[in-house]
């Protein structure tokens, strides 16, 4: 019965680890955002661009629901977890789709419409890495619904995956001001600092099982070489090519017939 005991709070102490990342990654996003979103709408400034808000609720919604569904098990409710995944698929689809027209906005009417077209093609590296590497991380613990220690490694790897976004605001804003498109070169640190949770993951696997699971072993090299070729990748002619006809999803661009 002692034994069974150990057991059962041990797998408590680890699922509740996987909570409180969850919380913690809700913190990076909202503080992360607050140099260029909160602030703003603070100080009277509405982005006149619904798909920016729409955005916005899609990415908070989805921390929000990340925290809700790595307490559930934990608290034992863990049918629940799995009838609400369901809706999880969804959100996490909407993430996406989000995501892509949040940076066909950006590009066109951040960059394109005010004479910076060639620094908005490169810097749109940056946000599709971030896309990507959510969806594929996603489809992943999609596909490991019904392998709990791999689904809740490919969540947080997801989760861990488009931090980079808010990350890079106060880095462009207070550490490294800007004028113009950001470098595309900003994904590589603002990437990096958010794979250091990764390695906290894999310091808890460590202290807890023995060693890191293989997932964060090959996940985290993975992601740095995915970063580190966003900048060579964003200054070729094939990437400006396919941003431009990445623009022209919305439309003709300013100038075209």
């Amino acid at each position: 019965m002692a034994t069974v005991m150990r057991e059962a709070c041990s797998r408590s102490r680890r699922f509740d680890f996987y909570t409180w990342m969850a919380v913690t990654c809700m913190l990076v996003a909202f503080v992360g955002f607050i140099p260029t979103y909160w602030m703003p709408m603070a100080r009277g400034f509405v982005n006149p661009y619904p798909v920016v808000h729409l955005h916005a609720f899609a990415f908070f919604s989805w921390t929000l629901f990340f925290i809700v569904q790595a307490s559930l098990v934990p608290s034992g409710r863990v049918a629940l977890h799995r009838s609400v995944g369901l809706a999880g698929i969804a959100l996490g689809t909407l993430l996406v789709v989000m995501g892509l027209l949040a940076s066909l906005d950006l590009l066109r009417n951040g960059f394109m419409a005010h004479g910076q077209a060639a620094g908005g093609e490169s810097f749109l590296t940056d946000p599709l890495a971030g896309i990507a590497t959510f969806a594929v991380f996603f489809t992943l613990a999609i596909r490991n619904i019904r392998r709990p220690d791999r689904h809740k490694r490919y969540m947080l790897l997801a989760m861990i995956s488009v931090l980079n976004a808010p990350i890079a605001r106060p880095l462009v804003v207070w550490v490294w001001p800007l004028h113009g498109a950001p470098p595309s070169w900003i994904y590589i640190p603002s990437a990096w600092l958010s794979y250091i949770l990764i390695v906290v993951a894999m310091i808890y696997d460590w202290r807890t099982s023995g060693r890191p699971h293989k997932i964060y072993m090959v996940a985290l090299p993975v992601l740095l070489i995915v970063a580190a070729a966003t900048v060579p990748l964003s200054h070729t002619a094939l990437w400006h090519a396919f941003a431009r006809h990445f623009a022209e999803l919305a439309g003709p661009l300013p100038g075209q017939s």
